[in-house]
C-alpha cells in the first residue's frame, strides 16, 4: 500500500513539474544512493533511455518498475537541466537469522521454514516476509498443540546497511485433549467410538504417540475413520452432522464434541453383474466376497470391485474399472447392488525401465522380472516381479508404475524405482561370555560384485576361541533359467576351552566345497552341495566323556565327505523389511563314504508374517532339528546343535541351554550340545518412531523358548523349555546387519547362564 502511495505522490510532483514544461529529453541518467545493487540493474527497469522523451507517465512506470523488485525501500525522481537522477536508499540485506527458545523443533527445521518464506542469510530483508514467516511459525507450533506459543520477531540494525532478525520463541504449554464426547450415538458406545478413532485423552503412551494433541489433519483422519467404520458395519445413511472443539482461556485443555446421526443398518439382498464381462460370470461372482443377505459393508463392497479389476488386469485390462451401483430402498432398509464392468482396451507392455539402480546392472534387476515386454499386460506377474526384486537384498524400497503411453489407449510402459543400500560391508559379530568379556569375530563381503548380482564373501575370524578363514563365491544366475552355483575354501579353527561356559575340545577343519540351488517354481528352490573336509579333533582336559570317548574310538584325524541338500519355499514380500510372507525350509547333512564319518542332522524352520495393522507386523519362527550316526557311530560332538544368544533364544548366553557336564577343574557346569533341538519364536515388529517409512530400521517386543537334548533317549518333555522376554532392534547399517537384545530369561534354570544384554552386528562366521 505504501509503494502504491509513494509512487502517486511523485507521479503528482512530477506532473506539476512536467506541465510547465510538457517533459524533456533525456541527455543522461545518472543513480545515485547504490550500494550493493549495479547501476546496470536499474537502467534494465527504467522505461527510458537516453535520447528518449520522459514524461509523468514514464515517471509512474519507472517508480512502479523498481519498487518491484523488492531492492530499494525509497526511490525519488529528479532532474537537473536534461539530466534524469535516480536517488534510491537501499533495502538492508540479513545477516544472520537468531532463533532462541524452540525445543519442539530444531534450529535447522525452523530456518528451512524461513527459507521458504524468502528469509535467510544474505537475501534482501522485506518486513512483509518477515511478518509471513512469523505468523507461519505461529502455525507450525499450533498444528503440534502449542495454541499458547508466541512469537516476537526483532530487527537490529548493523553497519554497511545489515540487520540481524531475531525470533523469541515462547512455546508454552502443549494443549491436551480434556474430553471427547459423542452426541447422537445410540447403536454403538462412547467407549466403542473412542477405539475407532487416534484422537484421545491423556493416557500413559499419549507422550509417546501424541494422540492427546489436536489437529485438523488428525480430526478430519478421525472422522473418516468413523464414517468407515459404521459404513461398514452396515449403516449407509450415517451422517456427520458438525463437530465442535473449545479450547480453554490458558489455551491448555480442548474439548471435542462430535454430533452424528447413525441411521438405520441395511441389509444386502441381491448382487447382479452387468457389463461387458468378459470372463464367465460364475468365476467372477466367487471374487465377491458379500453376499444377500450379508450387513452391508462398504469395505467389502471395495474389495470385490478391486477382486474384479485385479483379475481382468492378469489378463491385460490395465485400466478396467468396476462400479458397484447401488439401489436403496429406505422403506425396507435394504440395498441391492449391481457391479458394472467396463474391462476397457486391452494393454500390452511397451518397454520396462530402471531407475535408482547406480550400481547395481539393469539386467541383474531385469531377470526377475515375470512381465515381458511387448506381452499382455498382468498385474499378478507384475507383483510377482517386484516381489523378486525386494527378496534380492540389494534395494530398501521398490515402486513400479504404468505410466500410459502418450497417443495410445492399448500400450503401458513400466517405471521401476529401486532405492540401493549397501551390499558391500565390513561385519562384525560381537557378543558377552559371562567371563571371559569381548568375544569379536569378523567379515568383509560384497553381495552384488560389482553390480553383477553375484556375492564374494572373505571371512577372518581372530577371537581367541574361533578363528575362521573362508572365501566363498556365489553366481545367483549361472544359468538364464536361474541355477546358482557356488564355491567355498575354508579352515575353521575351534577352541572352546578359552569359552567356561561350554565343554572344551578343539577342532581344526580344511575343507572346500561346491553348492547348486536350482529353482523348481517361483516359490520353491532345492539345493545341493558336497564338500571334502580334513579334521583334526582333540579332546582336552576337562572335555566330557562323550568328547573322549570319540576321540579314543575314531582318532584326532579324520576325514569328512559333507552331503548337503535342502528344500526352501519362500512367499516373504522383501527380504529387508517383511511384512507378509511365509519361508519354510529342510536342510540335511550326511557323512558319507568314502569319509569316515557316517551321521546324519536335519533341521526344519518355518517363519511366518503378518501384518496386524498399518505398522505392526506379527512373526512367527519354529525351527526342529534332530541328528545321530549309521552304523552305530553317533552323531560326532562337534556336529552337535546348540541354542542360547541373540539368534534364537534371547536373554540365555550365547549356545549355553542344553545339557550340563561338571568341570571339576573349573567348578561350574558347562554347556555341551545335543543332538536334537527346538526353537520358537514370537516377535511383534513395527517402525522405530520418527522413522516410519525407513525400511532398514524397526523395534520388536519377542517371547523366545528353545531347549536342547543329548545323545540319550529323553524326549523334550523330560526337562522344562527355556522361556524368555524382552526388546529388540534390528538395523540394517551402512556396515552390516545390526541385532540388539535386551532380554530377561523367564525360566532359567540352576545351572544355566544368563546374558540380558546381546547384540551382534553382521554375521557370524
Amino acid at each position: 500500500m505504501h509503494k502504491t502511495i509513494v509512487a502517486a505522490l511523485v507521479s503528482a510532483i512530477w506532473m506539476t513539474a512536467a506541465n510547465a514544461d510538457d517533459g524533456f529529453v533525456v541527455k543522461d541518467i545518472r543513480v545515485e544512493g547504490l550500494q550493493r545493487t549495479e547501476a546496470g540493474t536499474v537502467f534494465s527497469y527504467l522505461p527510458v533511455k537516453v535520447g528518449e522523451q520522459f514524461d509523468s507517465d514514464k515517471a509512474d512506470q519507472a517508480i512502479h518498475a523498481l519498487y518491484a523488485t523488492g531492492f530499494f525501500r525509497d526511490i525519488r525522481l529528479e532532474r537537473q537541466g536534461n539530466v534524469l537522477v535516480v536517488a534510491v536508499v537501499e533495502r538492508p540485506s540479513i545477516d544472520k537469522i537468531n532463533i532462541t527458545g524452540n525445543d519442539e523443533f530444531t534450529t535447522e527445521q525452523l530456518t528451512d521454514g524461513l527459507k521458504q518464506a524468502n528469509l535467510a542469510n544474505g537475501l534482501i530483508f522485506d518486513q512483509s516476509a518477515l511478518d509471513r514467516a512469523t505468523q507461519e511459525i505461529k502455525r507450525l507450533y499450533y498444528s503440534h498443540g502449542h495454541y499458547s506459543a508466541e512469537v516476537t520477531a526483532t530487527v537490529t540494525p548493523l553497519a554497511r546497511n545489515r540487520v540481524d532478525v531475531n525470533f523469541k520463541i515462547d512455546e508454552g504449554k502443549v494443549a491436551r485433549i480434556h474430553d471427547i464426547n459423542f452426541v447422537g450415538n445410540k447403536v454403538f458406545t462412547e467407549k466403542q467410538l473412542r477405539k475407532v478413532i487416534t484422537l484421545t485423552t491423556p493416557n500413559w503412551l499419549t507422550w509417546y504417540t501424541k494422540d492427546d494433541q489436536y489437529s485438523r489433519e488428525k480430526l478430519s483422519g478421525d472422522l473418516e475413520s468413523l464414517r468407515s467404520w459404521y459404513l461398514d458395519h452396515g449403516y449407509l445413511e450415517f451422517n456427520i452432522d458438525s463437530t465442535q472443539v473449545q479450547i480453554t482461556p490458558d489455551r491448555t485443555n480442548i474439548y471435542l464434541t462430535i454430533n452424528l446421526t447413525e441411521g438405520e443398518r441395511y441389509t444386502v439382498t441381491g448382487i447382479k453383474l452387468a457389463g461387458n464381462l468378459l470372463l464367465p460370470e460364475d468365476e467372477l461372482r466367487k471374487l465377491i466376497a458379500i453376499q444377500p443377505g450379508d450387513i452391508f459393508s462398504r469395505k467389502k463392497v471395495t474389495e470385490a470391485s478391486k477382486a474384479i479389476g485385479d483379475r481382468l488386469g492378469k489378463d491385460g485390462y490395465a485400466f478396467a474399472n468396476v462400479n458397484a451401483v447401488p439401489q436403496v430402498d429406505k422403506e425396507k432398509h435394504t440395498v441391492n447392488f449391481t457391479f458394472v464392468v467396463d474391462p476397457g482396451h486391452r494393454v500390452y507392455v511397451r518397454h520396462i525401465s530402471f531407475h535408482g539402480n547406480d550400481r547395481t546392472r539393469d539386467e541383474v534387476v531385469r531377470r526377475e522380472f515375470r512381465q515381458m515386454e511387448g506381452a499382455w499386460y498382468a498385474s499378478d506377474l507384475i507383483q510377482l516381479s517386484k516381489t523378486r526384486v525386494q527378496r534380492l537384498g540389494y534395494f530398501s524400497d521398490v515402486t513400479v508404475d504404468t505410466p500410459p503411453v502418450p497417443g495410445t489407449n492399448d500400450q503401458v510402459d513400466l517405471s521401476v524405482k529401486v532405492k540401493e543400500i549397501p551390499t558391500g560391508s565390513i561385519m562384525a559379530g560381537v557378543g558377552f561370555a559371562s567371563q571371559e568379556g569381548l568375544i569379536l569375530s569378523g567379515s568383509i563381503s560384497q553381495n552384488d560384485l560389482f553390480g553383477s548380482g553375484n556375492a564374494l564373501t572373505l571371512s577372518i575370524n581372530s577371537s581367541p576361541f574361533s578363528q575362521v578363514y573362508s572365501l566363498s563365491y556365489t553366481n545367483p544366475y549361472t544359468t538364464a533359467d536361474g541355477l546358482s552355483s557356488g564355491y567355498d575354501i575354508y579352515k575353521n579353527v575351534t577352541n572352546t576351552s578359552y569359552l567356561s561356559t561350554l565343554a572344551p575340545f578343539k577342532n581344526v577343519t580344511v575343507g572346500m566345497g561346491g553348492r547348486l540351488a536350482i529353482p523348481l517354481n517361483e516359490k520353491d528352490t532345492m539345493s545341493l552341495g558336497l564338500a571334502v573336509e580334513r579334521i583334526h579333533i582333540d579332546a582336552l582336559t576337562g572335555s566330557p566323556p562323550p568328547y573322549v570317548n570319540f576321540v579314543n574310538q575314531y582318532g584326532s584325524y579324520n576325514n569328512n565327505v559333507r552331503f548337503t541338500w535342502g528344500w526352501a519355499r519362500d512367499t516373504r514380500d522383501s527380504l529387508i523389511y517383511p511384512t507378509q510372507g511365509m519361508l519354510e525350509r529342510v536342510y540335511g547333512e550326511l557323512g558319507v563314504p568314502p569319509g569316515s564319518l557316517d551321521y546324519y542332522k536335519v533341521s526344519y524352520q518355518q517363519q511366518w508374517f503378518k501384518p496386524i495393522t498399518k505398522s505392526l507386523v506379527l512373526e512367527l519362527n519354529g525351527e526342529v532339528g534332530v541328528g545321530g550316526g549309521f552304523g552305530g557311530q553317533g552323531l560326532p560332538f562337534f556336529e552337535y546343535f546348540y541354542a542360547g544368544g541373540v539368534n534364537d533364544v534371547r536373554g540365555y548366553d550365547i549356545s549355553t541351554i542344553g545339557p550340563k557336564y561338571y568341570d571339576p577343574i573349573s567348578g561350574m557346569y558347562i554347556a555341551s550340545g545335543g543332538s536334537k533341538r527346538i526353537v520358537g519364536n514370537a516377535e511383534l515388529m513395527f517402525p522405530m518412531p520418527g522413522m516410519e517409512d525407513n525400511h532398514q530400521v524397526r523395534l520388536s517386543v519377542f517371547v523366545d523358548m528353545g531347549d536342547i537334548l543329548g545323545p540319550g533317549g529323553e524326549s523334550f518333555s523330560s526337562q522344562p523349555m527355556r522361556y524368555s522376554t524382552g526388546f529388540a532392534l534390528n538395523w540394517i547399517s551402512p556396515v552390516g546387519p545390526l541385532k540388539f537384545s535386551l532380554a530377561h530369561a523367564l525360566n532359567p534354570q540352576p545351572y544355566d547362564v544368563t546374558a540380558p544384554f546381546q547384540f551382534t552386528l553382521g554375521q557370524v562366521f
